[in-house]
This record gives C-alpha cells, sequence and structure tokens, in this order.
C-alpha cells in the first residue's frame, strides 16, 4: 500500500490533518488510530465525561513513575485512544492561551508562531455560534458555544468572584483573559463536538482518505535519513504502509515521542538499552515535558442542587429526547483567570474550573454527600520533566517522569499554595452561604504555606495538559523545526501538543487543533 500522507494518531490534531490534506481527490491519505471509534454514547452525551472515568477502552490509562515530590505518588494520566483522541474524552472548555504565550514561542525559536501569525488559524478552525468579530471566526469545523443548561451554582460562582473584586469576563477568547465566566465548549446542538465529529465526518466519505481503527504503530521506517513507511499491527498481523510524500506523527506528548524512540531517533544511550538501531541522535526526544497541576479545594453543599446525587435515567430521557439539561453539562462549566502576588508578567498564572459536584481523585473516589469543587493550576510551570522508554515492545507504556514542583526556588509550589488560599477565599464569600458546608479538601482551615503545601503533595493532580516533548525550535534541546519538520530526517513530521515550547495559559485542546491547522498549510505548501 502507498499513501501520499500517512498520520499517526486520530486525535485532536490527526483528524483535522485527514481533512486538511485529503481535500485535495488526487492525494490518498491514510489515517492510523491505535483506538476504537468514537461509537460510545457517553462520548457524545457532555456529561458522560463522569461515566467516561472508568472506561479503559477508550483511554490510554497511563501513571507517572512516582513523583518525588508529591509523596512519591504515581499520578493518574488518562490520553484519549479513540477518534477524536483527547477531543472525545475531554471536558469540553474551548481556551486558546494568552497573545503572549505564542509571542514566547516565537523568541524562542518558533518562528511564524507569534500571536499575530497564528490568530487566523484558531479564526479558521472554529465555527463560533456567538458569530465572528476580530477575534473569532465562522463557518470552521470545530463548533464553539455556550452551554445549554447551568448548574444554579455556577451562577454562584461568579457572583462570589465580583464579591472579591475580581472582574467578569463573558469571552476569554477575547480582548482580555483576566476573570470570570462561563467557558464556551467544543459542542453543537447540546453533543460533544470533537475533531472526529468536526474534521473527520466531514472528510469520512472521500475515497482518496483511508482510516483505520485498532492499528497499533510499531515504527516508522527510516531509510537513508527518510520516513518511507509505516509498520503496524491490525488484529495481530503485521502491515507496512509506504509514503510517498510525508509521514506525521500525531499521537500527543507521549506517543508521539514514544514512537521516534522505538523508530530509532533518540537519545543513544536509551535506544542501546532496549536494543533499538539508532538511526538519528535526538536527544530531546522524550524531554521538556511539563503539565499543568492542579489542586481540588472541596466544600460540602447544604442543599440539594449538585451533580452529585442525580437521577441519571432522567438526564439521559431529557438529553435522548431534547438535547437538554444536565446531560448537555460539560460538568465544568464556570471558571476564571486570575494573576496571583506571584504572576511574573501581565498573563494570568492560575486558571479555575469549578465543578458542582465533589470530584476526588478525577471522580474515580465517589465520597458520600453532596459537595463544591474549585480546580486551580499553575499556568506557567517551571517543572520540567521527561519520559522514557520502558522496553522495545510497541504495546508497552512509557516511563513518565513528569517531576512535578521540581523548580529550583520552589516557584509553582508557591503558585499553588496562593491557588488555593484563593479558592478558599471564593468558597467563603457571601455568595456561598446559603449553601456553603464543612470544608473537605483540603480540610483542616490552617491556610499556612506549610499546611498547603503538605496538602498539595499528597493531593495535588494533572488537570490533562502535557505538552513539550518534541519541541518546536532551532537549538540543540529541540526535535522539530518551525515547520514542524524533525530535525535531521526528511519527511517527517510532529504535529500535535508535544511541539509546544512551552505550555500555553489555559486549556491545550483548541490550542493542539489551531497547530494541526497550520500546519497543512505548510504541508501543502512545500
Amino acid at each position: 500500500m502507498t499513501y501520499d500522507y500517512i498520520i499517526i494518531g486520530a486525535g485532536s490534531a490527526g483528524c483535522v490533518l485527514a481533512n486538511r490534506l485529503s481535500a485535495n481527490p488526487n492525494t490518498r491519505v491514510l489515517l492510523l488510530e491505535a483506538g476504537p471509534r468514537d461509537w460510545h454514547p457517553f462520548i457524545h452525551m457532555p456529561a458522560g465525561i463522569a461515566k467516561l472515568v472508568s472506561r479503559k477502552g477508550v483511554n490510554w490509562d497511563y501513571n507517572t513513575e512516582p513523583e518525588p515530590n508529591l509523596d512519591g505518588r504515581r499520578l493518574w494520566w488518562p490520553r484519549g485512544k479513540v477518534l477524536g483522541g483527547s477531543s472525545s474524552i475531554n471536558a469540553m472548555c474551548y481556551i486558546r492561551g494568552h497573545a503572549r504565550d505564542y509571542d514566547e514561542w516565537a523568541a524562542m525559536g518558533a518562528t511564524g508562531w507569534d500571536w499575530h501569525s497564528v490568530l487566523p488559524y484558531f479564526k479558521r478552525s472554529e465555527h463560533n455560534e456567538r458569530g465572528a468579530d476580530a477575534f473569532h471566526g465562522t463557518g470552521g469545523h470545530l463548533n464553539v458555544a455556550d452551554h445549554r443548561y447551568r448548574n444554579p451554582l455556577s451562577q454562584v460562582l461568579l457572583d462570589a468572584a465580583a464579591q472579591n473584586g475580581f472582574p467578569l469576563n463573558p469571552d476569554f477568547n477575547g480582548a482580555q483573559m483576566e476573570g470570570f465566566g462561563f467557558y464556551q465548549v467544543t459542542q453543537k446542538n447540546g453533543q460533544r463536538w470533537s475533531t472526529a465529529a468536526g474534521y473527520l465526518n466531514a472528510a469520512r466519505d472521500r475515497d482518496n482518505l483511508t482510516i483505520r481503527t485498532r492499528a497499533l504503530v510499531e515504527r516508522v521506517v527510516i531509510d537513508n535519513g527518510r520516513a518511507v513507511a509505516v509498520e503496524f499491527q491490525v488484529k495481530g498481523e503485521r502491515v507496512r504502509a509506504e509514503a510517498a510524500r510525508e509521514i506525521v506523527l500525531s499521537g500527543g506528548a507521549i506517543n508521539s515521542p514514544q514512537l521516534l524512540l522505538l523508530s530509532g531517533i533518540g537519545g543513544g544511550d536509551q535506544l542501546r538499552q532496549h536494543g533499538i538501531a539508532q538511526k538519528l541522535d535526538l536527544p530531546g526526544v522524550g524531554r521538556n515535558l511539563h503539565d499543568h497541576l492542579d489542586a481540588c479545594t472541596i466544600f460540602r453543599c447544604k442543599q440539594p442542587v449538585t451533580y452529585d446525587k442525580t437521577n441519571d435515567v432522567w438526564i439521559a430521557l431529557q438529553y435522548a429526547l431534547f438535547r437538554k439539561g444536565p446531560g448537555t453539562s460539560n460538568i465544568a462549566e464556570a471558571g476564571g483567570f486570575v494573576r496571583s502576588p506571584l504572576a511574573a508578567d501581565e498573563r494570568p498564572d492560575i486558571q479555575f474550573h469549578f465543578v458542582p459536584a465533589i470530584l476526588d481523585d478525577h471522580g474515580r473516589h465517589r465520597l458520600p454527600g453532596r459537595g463544591m469543587t474549585l480546580h486551580a493550576c499553575h499556568l506557567q510551570p517551571r517543572s520540567r520533566g521527561h519520559l522514557e522508554l520502558a522496553s522495545a515492545d510497541p504495546a508497552a507504556k512509557p516511563k513518565l517522569f513528569a517531576n512535578y514542583l521540581s523548580d529550583a526556588e520552589g516557584f509553582d509550589r508557591r503558585v499553588l499554595v496562593e491557588a488555593v488560599r484563593t479558592s478558599r477565599r471564593l468558597f467563603k464569600s457571601k455568595a456561598f452561604d446559603p449553601y456553603r458546608g464543612d470544608e473537605m479538601f483540603p480540610g483542616d482551615g490552617d491556610d499556612s504555606e506549610a499546611a498547603i503545601t503538605a496538602f498539595l503533595r499528597k493531593k495535588a493532580e494533572t488537570v490533562y495538559h502535557p505538552v513539550g516533548t518534541c519541541t518546536m525550535g532551532t537549538d540543540a534541546n529541540s526535535v522539530v523545526d518551525p515547520t514542524l519538520r524533525v530535525h535531521g530526517i526528511q519527511a517527517l513530521r510532529v504535529v500535535d501538543a508535544s511541539v509546544m515550547p512551552k505550555l500555553v495559559s489555559g486549556n491545550t485542546n483548541a490550542p493542539t487543533v489551531m497547530i494541526a491547522e497550520r500546519a497543512a498549510d505548510l504541508m501543502l505548501a512545500s
């Protein structure tokens, strides 16, 4: 089998590329996905995210290695393993980040990725139901909408924010980011609108696009410094597909560097350890891993208004018949962006997601009663980790060393301490008086730095934004150049969140879609 383009990973980026590259009927495109089709109803029903937590079949189900600064805990890292990737299992919050994030990328060597250059791609990808303006587009494949249903407690959070002097912000992706408001979500007609729903379904019937699910890629074949083929498994059978033009890795921040290493691209010591013949010494592969660490402040709720004890049958019926009610909620309806006293520049350094329910351990640990959870994460972490192969077996999960709270100055920890203090202050506002019960987490009421630090080490978790492991740039530590080509290898690119030199100030799905939109233009122009 020979194709013009082979895309590995049908996630937030891969579905975009499959659509854009196959738009020319004379171009043959193969899209490979290790997971199944996105058939499960919990994927399409927004509130189904609460049920997806325990569904291993659509999730890579990773865990970090023991984290030295988090009491030796192994943190759970769910990543999408299904058509649409993580856009099929995420909370659907549509956030782009701050303009300065992208200008910083450009200053770090990612030429052409400044805010002025990337804004048109955000707008091109988007169909915002509010309409087009200087910041938003219409007519794109990614539908962006306001919630059809909101829990009354989500408005209470905004009232509490106003009582604490925080501005209200109707559009986090508009003229300014700071403030509290309701998130817009990647939904359409009350349903999740993943990149599979938006981009892939629009192209699925093209004769020149081949989609293969449950296809585990073993390696990219490198011949004389050029990526020429992909070897993958389907139902125990090894298949080889040739690429006439380019091969693209879109597996995300974990799978893309893993596949580069399995293909012989990376640091020599690690490859030798696993008996993999080195094709190119590229030590940056798997380095620069970083993520948003998240702390959950939880209070009990005295009134029966939360999502903890709901009539699932009634919710499902409302959703099935009318696409209305709590089933259309992404659960994290409201939130905000705040500049703490430690903020280094004009960007907010803390993001909040409010959940009108008790959400402990990603919802996997069900606690009795009713409650309210305020997530808070540090947006510009300084700590860096890495990943390594566990074995030469493509089915073996790599070792993830997130290395949270490891920066020498302790800055990341101090920002999160401020985040927990702010969360407490919001919950203790007059607006929450009719609802607020006892504090569950941190739980002792002690606002000292030592007490909050102990809580963070015991309970902080990922908010699902790993990036950076195939960093874009021009220095010796980068993996891809500003056109997303792998340094030193012809006809091979990486297009996903792994190429981000630094985390954006917010959720990473919309920026990943933007990266794929721009990458498609770069590829078609080459």
